[in-house]
């Protein structure tokens, strides 16, 4: 299973999103520190949750890393998020 997937599945098990979008935006870092060659290093992720209601950004952003795990999250170069209700 790519990255790719492992990080919508995540989301979507705790999140149940309205909307996700999950894009591998790795080659734009090519030659960047962290780049990987193959891709999957570098992440945006939209997410539209009922669950980020009430809860600050910073807690918004901790709850996806929650939901990524270590393991994943140790995998993974640099995730950009666009965290919403």
């Amino acid at each position: 299973m790519s990255r790719t997937d492992r990080i919508e599945a995540a989301l979507h098990a705790v999140f149940q999103p309205s909307r996700l979008e999950v894009a591998d935006e790795s080659e734009r870092h090519r030659g960047h520190a962290g780049y990987q060659e193959g891709g999957e290093s570098h992440f945006h992720v939209v997410i539209r949750s009922p669950r980020f209601e009430g809860l600050s950004r910073i807690a918004r952003h901790r709850a996806v890393h929650d939901a990524l795990g270590r393991d994943l999250m140790g995998e993974i170069h640099a995730l950009s998020l666009d965290l919403g209700t």
